[in-house]
């Protein structure tokens, strides 16, 4: 990353609404590797609220792409697993979510804006492992609420491994996104009413 640069996020549209900072981790591998590089990790680290707009990110690395995508990994092995399976294969992925989330998570100040508004800082530039430990955390809470496991959906769409938390009304969500999985199942089902009509 360049020199006490801030976040540009427009370059690095990563942000997807899963319903949890974990979940939204998790959806950066779809529909392909959206975190292999700086760059775009520092995008979605803004994006999906991490760290407050025009935060600097001078000290992200490529290490920090590594750790970001063990993480996910991580999450991703957890939240996959049935609750009956066999927890002992997750006991390691169990262990390194828990050590991550023991770091504290980047300390926010509220200072005043040149307008007058109160807005929100950091009390420093983010490490590393407070940004890792915030995910983390969440998923923790994620993992260990009945309720919001209970809630969490897979994706219906045609090879979309997206999962997210289906907080609708009479938990009915089918698609993590209607505008884009949801719209290419409408426009599937009648081309196939459109083709059994034309036979």
């Amino acid at each position: 990353m360049a020199s006490d640069t801030t976040v540009a996020t427009a370059s690095y549209e990563l942000r997807f609404d899963a319903g949890r900072i974990c979940l939204d981790l998790l959806a950066t591998t779809h529909p392909e590797e959206r975190l292999g590089a700086v760059e775009p990790l520092c995008g979605w680290i803004a994006g999906s609220g991490l760290v407050p707009a025009g935060t600097s990110l001078r000290h992200a690395g490529a290490s920090w792409v590594v750790e970001f995508r063990e993480l996910r990994d991580l999450v991703g092995r957890l939240v996959h697993s049935p609750p009956a399976a066999d927890p002992r294969p997750l006991d390691h992925a169990l262990v390194r979510l828990n050590e991550l989330a023991r770091t504290a998570p980047p300390a926010p100040r509220a200072v005043r804006a040149e307008d007058g508004t109160l807005v929100r800082v950091l009390h420093g530039p983010p490490d590393c492992a407070a940004l890792l430990g915030t995910v983390a955390r969440d998923a923790v809470e994620l993992l260990t609420d009945p309720a919001a496991r209970a809630s969490l959906r897979q994706c219906e769409g045609d090879n979309c491994p997206i999962v997210y938390l289906d907080t609708s009304r009479g938990r009915r969500r089918r698609w993590c996104s209607s505008e884009i999985c949801g719209n290419r199942e409408r426009v599937a089902r009648h081309r196939r009413r459109a083709a059994t009509a034309r036979a």
